[in-house]
């Protein structure tokens, strides 16, 4: 990372260091978001916010950096979603129609984030590899996830050998399509996969589909 010099403050004026990374961070979300990580500019970005380009260069250290940093919270953001979670105390049907609703609702609420998980995809997960936080960061939902699998399992509503990550991939799949697809999906079908009118339909849908494969008859398996 490339040492750069706190800018002088334009007018005299003392800005709160979290906020102007705030405001720095919610810009260049939209811009790596519109524009993909090669499209998006810094000079657009400082453009953009209350700062200049020197200033985004000394609190992140360059573009590279500051879309690991975009990464980071975006990331951050569901994982927040999940720790909150409070589902051990329900029956394991019900807490995993909770855990699926809360990735659906998500999703849905962070267009800017399927889009930004669609890009580092197509970098390889490169800034995903190399940040130390999102290598760590893990998903706490995982823990959880797996212990109601255990409880369902043995009180024999659970007949599926998943584990934890084999639903956070089911369920993510869904409520991911939903959003990236929406506009080729619909284009193609006549369909709007995130109309308000057929949300609830969808939400419940996906818990079902999740439910109906823990739960179905394997005893012909």
């Amino acid at each position: 990372m490339t040492s750069v010099d706190e800018p002088a403050r334009p007018n005299g004026r003392i800005r709160d260091a979290a906020r102007t990374r705030a405001e720095i961070l919610d810009v260049a979300t939209q811009e790596f978001a519109r524009a993909g990580y090669d499209g998006a500019r810094v000079d657009e970005i400082a453009a953009r916010t209350r700062t200049t380009k020197r200033m985004i260069y000394y609190y992140f250290g360059g573009k590279e950096q500051l879309f690991t940093a975009v990464l980071e919270r975006a990331y951050g953001v569901i994982r927040q979603a999940e720790q909150e979670l409070d589902v051990e105390h329900l029956d394991p049907v019900a807490a995993i129609r909770r855990l699926a609703e809360v990735t659906f609702d998500h999703h849905e609420q962070h267009p800017d984030f399927i889009r930004l998980v669609s890009i580092e995809n197509i970098h390889g997960a490169e800034h995903i590899a190399a940040s130390e936080e999102l290598g760590t960061i893990g998903s706490p939902a995982l823990e959880v996830t797996g212990r109601i699998l255990a409880a369902g399992r043995k009180s024999g509503l659970f007949t599926a050998d998943v584990d934890a990550v084999d639903l956070h991939a089911l369920i993510s799949s869904f409520c991911f399509f939903r959003v990236a697809n929406r506009h080729t999906f619909g284009a193609l079908f006549g369909r709007d996969l995130v109309a308000a009118d057929q949300r609830e339909h969808y939400r419940r849908m996906l818990g079902d589909m999740v439910i109906a494969y823990l739960t179905a008859d394997r005893t012909e398996d």
